[in-house]
């Protein structure tokens, strides 16, 4: 048969013609029928998986979206990627697989839709890599597809979530609580199911990919269980069938000035470091430049408005309650900040599905008034110098000041760092420097909340920095740089730096500088091996090959 709208020109070459008799019987047990083949067909992927509070609920949600492509006239057809939980194996060598499950969850996905010929899809992520590795794969495929986010828990008791939990451990390590109270917090911190609650990577990463236009208006701010959520995921269904008639795809969406609007939208939500990370390995997918120095650019014409957590106040779902991103958006959008002309899976552009939006009740204090915004510049800052020639990527709110320089004290391993944090080696006036935990050194660019949670536990915060080659979770804060390029595994300068050496990090000048000469750092150099690779077999060997460096996005599919 014709397809006059060529809705079905991945799925038509799988099962039309007497030829493919074989495909169609394969379909017909798992519930296809002749009108079913007529079809196109809307794959669904779901992170569903007990690993996570994060996903636990997303099976539910992957039904609704499957019934909202069959409604407007496809066949839905669920299938599942992996997810891993970075609140689960933070402080462990299980992280290291955590920025790897990015890759493979785009993987899978290209490799499912590849071989079946869906014609479109739905994703629905939960956990913190989950996002960028659904859209990375949609975008490799380059076929109408929605993302949908899973949605944000509720607070715990007490106003607490996962972080609580970890400062908590930092503070039972100090002293300062006992056994009952940390296990108190740990029983009630976790309510049930949704992504961490503060604007940490799950939150800050959909909603970057909402005004990146790839999520529907709305997708980024509900509660994970709501209502609210499930009419989400149908409407994604029956999204990507409009989105199939009219034949838009990724490569339509995700522009250059699309990036530049999620960039916009995470530094106005105070949103976590990772964001650097994932859109620019999003955009090198897709095939659009964005380098370290677009946030820099980006950052000094955007305020940080949000109060919300780690360095703020407020939770996720307490945003979700005064009308999530849309607000913030069309406030954006008002004064110049925003590209309305951006085109979104909804077939029209940011500006007409921003049009409507009512504005934040007049008592709200969560989003602050341009007029008075909690920064005046990003806080998300790209830091050059002599131990960063790549760059690095800090996070300073303003709150832990703009400059720190101290003793540095060098660890080559978190878990190193962490023994020597919780036992008081680690004093005020200190530079943690935790290397070889970079992409190719770790593997796998571990996240760094245990440690930076014990500085904040034992009252540190202000009086410690940390820098390292690995990644912050979005839930770190402190005076703490990461993403450290090159990193110490591949000879950056990181790896020659001793004890004692002072490091100086300047957030307002943007430099991250050991005070050592060119001559002795030559000296060091000259005198420096490259360790043994810490995995030679597995997936890890495998994307210690492959991986680029963070400055570059740390992707695994590079042209070169």
């Amino acid at each position: 048969m014709t397809d006059p709208n060529n809705t079905r020109r991945h799925s038509a070459p799988v099962v039309d013609g007497p030829g493919k008799a074989a495909s169609r019987a394969m379909l017909r047990a798992v519930g296809f029928n002749d009108d079913d083949f007529k079809k196109p067909q809307v794959g669904v992927a779901s992170t569903w998986s007990m690993v996570t509070p994060c996903n636990s609920h997303i099976g539910e949600l992957a039904e609704f979206a499957r019934d909202g492509a069959d409604a407007a006239g496809g066949k839905g057809v669920i299938f599942n990627t992996i997810t891993i939980s970075d609140g689960i194996a933070n402080g462990t060598e299980g992280m290291k697989y955590s920025l790897v499950s990015r890759e493979v969850i785009a993987d899978s996905i290209e490799t499912v839709a590849g071989c079946e010929g869906f014609d479109g899809l739905v994703a629905i992520g939960g956990c913190d890599k989950n996002m960028p590795g659904c859209v990375m794969g949609l975008a490799r495929l380059n076929r109408p597809s929605v993302f949908v986010y899973g949605g944000t828990i509720m607070p715990g008791e007490g106003h607490t979530d996962i972080v609580s939990v970890f400062e908590a451990m930092g503070a039972h390590s100090r002293g300062d609580i006992d056994l009952i109270e940390l296990k108190n917090i740990e029983e009630t911190a976790i309510p049930g199911p949704g992504s961490c609650g503060g604007m940490y990577t799950a939150n800050t990463m959909a909603s970057a990919i909402e005004a990146l236009g790839m999520s529907l208006p709305g997708s980024s701010a509900q509660n994970a269980i709501s209502r609210d959520k499930r009419e989400d995921c149908q409407a994604a269904g029956e999204a990507v069938l409009a989105l199939l008639a009219d034949d838009i795809k990724p490569s339509d969406i995700m522009t250059r000035e699309a990036f530049e609007n999620a960039i916009t939208v995470v530094i106005a939500l105070g949103g976590s470091t990772n964001a650097v990370l994932h859109l620019i390995g999003m955009a090198s997918t897709i095939g659009v430049e964005l380098s370290l120095a677009d946030f820099t650019e980006i950052g000094k014409r955007v305020p940080v408005l949000a109060d919300l957590r780690p360095s703020g106040h407020y939770m996720m779902s307490e945003l979700v309650a005064i009308g999530g991103i849309q607000p913030l958006m069309k406030v954006l959008l008002d004064v110049g900040l925003l590209n309305g002309e951006c085109l979104t899976v909804t077939g029209k552009t940011l500006a007409e599905n921003l049009a409507d939006v009512e504005p934040y009740p007049l008592d709200q204090q969560i989003i602050a008034p341009l007029g008075n915004p909690i920064k005046q510049e990003s806080h998300l800052r790209i830091l050059f110098g002599n131990l960063a020639p790549e760059g690095s990527v800090a996070k300073i709110t303003g709150k832990e000041g703009t400059r720190f320089s101290g003793s540095a004290r060098v660890f080559g391993s978190e878990e190193e760092a962490q023994a020597r944090i919780n036992d008081g080696t680690v004093v005020a006036g200190d530079v943690v420097v935790i290397r070889y935990e970079g992409p190719k050194g770790g593997p796998g660019m571990r996240e760094m909340l245990t440690p930076t949670s014990a500085i904040m536990g034992r009252g540190l915060g202000s009086d410690v920095a940390l820098i390292t080659d690995g990644r912050f979770s979005g839930g770190s804060h402190g005076f703490v740089v990461g993403h450290v390029s090159p990193e110490a595994f591949e000879g950056g300068p990181l790896a020659l730096v001793e004890d004692g050496d002072t490091i100086t990090i300047d957030a307002e000048a943007d430099t991250i500088e050991v005070s050592v000469s060119d001559e002795e750092l030559m000296r060091r150099r000259a005198a420096w091996q490259q360790p043994e690779p810490r995995y030679r077999r597995g997936v890890l060997a495998k994307y210690a090959k492959l991986v680029s460096s963070a400055s570059t996005g740390a992707v695994t599919d590079n042209e070169d």
